[in-house]
């Protein structure tokens, strides 16, 4: 302990000592040179940590559950898609809020070459915001006005990988062996060779292979994601350790939650598949302990976009927490499956999963993100249904882009590999629902379906505990954005398809509820208010699936102190009855109708919110 430590610092670093001491030591050989300037690193960030946000330190700490109950929503947005720069964002806070939103996330906006960016993943500059979206000073006044008006701020922190315009990847090219070493560089392809025969590639059609040769260098660097992304070397301290505090200057200047991108993979180990290895973990867990160092009012946001069984690990054992919040992702994926099959016992099955584990875990739960869905789903389960995974996935995706008969929906395919059947899907929630296809055809019946599946989509997302988050657009049904076709620099990556810039002039007509952006817009608050106004949606709410008689009808029971809900989804195109066999009466709570249980009709792509208080 270090005598000129403030009180507060010391108190908090004391909590942690033993633990981040014996964990840095190991990972890094006992290098206690490389660990006195971590710690020395940990004390100048407290110190630079301006005091307003001190404050909200000590308030979090207070109530460390904070982020949890059912009283946040979140959006995730684009700053240039949404309001050009970061002043344009806090010009638009009022919208934000009339959107019933406090919880905030930014898309990658730090320093990064245009046309090399993979959309803001491959950062040239960590301490510096892409200059046509602002400054540092811009991000820190945004944050500060979002904090007066009770709003949190997330932020993705690129850590696998750099830019190879970075000033590291600049200096290894020119062959300063000290830069070199804090990525994987090679003479050769022998070990590179033996790294691909265990490791698979993230996108085999579009970026093949885990290494690119580095010309200027005349060696091989690994290069998991793109050949402009090179590997960081965790391995090193020094990555470690300098990563960590451009960590903690983002948090300085006002971000309250870190989305950790591609923490899987951020270990690499020959002979291994370079995914979830222990040290991963070990680096996570020393995060987390920094954050409730240095500033405790920070959270941790795993992005962990695999099969659950490799998600939950991110949240760490009870006694040695990791991530504070991990998305929902195979949720999110099983949803559309739904959708596009009217099925819904995987969704079922796959929530079984999600009910059964502790409370304390919370999911940020979502529809639709920057990204493409993936196809990961538990297909030893639809195996039984005759469905095989290579035939299926060719179903969801004719069905979700429309090239199925009678599809209302209009997605476009992403990284498609023939060779495998295989391909992920992009495209906003609103034109997967439909809304696209019914507005080209002026079918104002096929708009009203595809406005009620959207609808019930969006009940659904909040009737799940955890933290709710729209994407940017989906609260007034945003189609896609087709001219990205169009964009030299977009036209090859069709993730642009619903990465579009906000339609302001559609955002105009929120308030008239006789158009689809005003009604769907209106249904989106109605529904946040009512999650907001009954304990049953908190996270300490017991969960289950009841029975409903029925396979289009996914069921959802939900009790906490005093009140229970059956929220009912008829993914079918027809109305359907749910039999829960239930004698109690409920209310209706977007209708304020009384109503049993036991038997309901639910509309065709409908939903029912049924409330017992007792």
């Amino acid at each position: 302990m270090k005598d000129h430590w403030s009180v507060e610092f010391a108190s908090r670093f004391r909590r942690h000592e033993e633990e981040l001491g014996r964990l840095y030591r190991e990972l890094y050989h006992n290098d206690t040179g490389a660990y006195e300037r971590f710690t020395d690193m940990l004390y100048r960030s407290w110190e630079e940590r301006p005091e307003a946000l001190k404050r909200i330190d000590r308030a979090r700490e207070e109530t460390p559950d904070w982020y949890k109950g059912h009283n946040l929503v979140g959006m995730l947005m684009y700053v240039r898609a949404f309001a050009g720069t970061l002043k344009g964002v806090r010009e638009k806070l009022d919208y934000i809020a009339d959107c019933g939103v406090n919880y905030l996330h930014l898309m990658p906006l730090l320093e990064s070459p245009e046309g090399r960016s993979d959309g803001g993943y491959a950062v040239s500059d960590f301490r510096k915001v892409q200059p046509e979206l602002g400054t540092m000073e811009d991000l820190a006044d945004l944050a500060d006005e979002c904090h007066r008006r009770g709003i949190a701020v997330c932020l993705d922190f690129v850590m696998n990988h750099t830019s190879e315009d970075h000033e590291w990847a600049r200096r290894a090219r020119a062959g300063e062996k000290e830069y070199q070493d804090r990525y994987f560089f090679y003479d050769g392809w022998d070990i590179p060779n033996a790294y691909e025969q265990t490791v698979p590639q993230v996108f085999p059609t579009t970026a093949p292979g885990n290494f690119s040769w580095c010309e200027e260098a005349k060696q091989v660097v690994m290069t998991t994601f793109y050949p402009y992304q090179w590997d960081l070397n965790y391995a090193n301290p020094t990555v470690f350790n300098e990563m960590t505090d451009c960590m903690l200057n983002l948090c300085n200047h006002g971000v309250d939650v870190i989305r950790l991108d591609a923490v899987p993979y951020i270990w690499k180990a020959l002979g291994t598949s370079c995914r979830n290895l222990p040290q991963v973990h070990t680096l996570v867990r020393m995060m987390r302990m920094v954050c409730e160092i240095v500033c405790p009012g920070t959270l941790l946001l795993g992005e962990v976009v695999m099969e659950p069984s490799k998600v939950v690990p991110y949240f760490g054992p009870v006694e040695r927490p990791e991530c504070h919040m991990l998305y929902n992702v195979t949720t999110m994926a099983s949803v559309w499956h739904t959708v596009a099959t009217r099925d819904v016992r995987l969704l079922a099955h796959q929530l079984s999963q999600v009910f059964a584990l502790p409370k304390a875990y919370t999911f940020l739960n979502y529809l639709r993100c920057h990204d493409d869905i993936g196809w990961g789903l538990d297909y030893n389960f639809l195996h039984q249904f005759g469905w095989e995974e290579v035939p299926h996935k060719r179903y969801l995706n004719d069905y979700l882009t429309g090239k199925w008969p009678g599809s209302p929906a209009r997605g476009e395919l992403y990284n498609d590999d023939p060779r495998l059947g295989d391909a992920r899907l992009c495209g906003t929630t609103a034109s997967l629902c439909g809304v696209e296809s019914a507005r080209a055809g002026g079918d104002t019946a096929a708009m009203d379906r595809a406005l009620r599946l959207d609808e019930m989509l969006h009940a659904f997302m909040f009737t799940l505990s955890g933290v709710p988050v729209l994407y940017s657009g989906d609260e007034i049904a945003q189609e896609n954005d087709n001219g990205y076709h169009d964009d030299p620099l977009r036209r090859d990556d069709s993730r642009y398809l619903h990465r579009g810039r906000l339609d302001w002039e559609k955002a105009a007509l929120r308030g008239q509820e006789t158009t689809p952006e005003g009604r769907l817009f209106a249904a989106i608050g109605r529904m946040e208010a009512l999650r907001a106004g009954h304990a049953v949606f908190d996270t300490e709410a017991d969960t289950w699936l009841p029975d409903t008689g029925s396979d289009n009808i996914l069921g959802i029971g939900r009790y906490c102190r005093g009140e229970q809900l059956f929220a009912l989804f008829n993914f079918a195109d027809e109305e359907k009855t749910a039999w829960l066999r239930d004698e109690k009466t409920y209310t209706d709570l977007i209708t304020g109708a009384q109503s049993d249980a036991g038997a309901v009709k639910v509309p065709a792509g409908g939903f029912r919110w049924l409330l017992h208080t007792f």
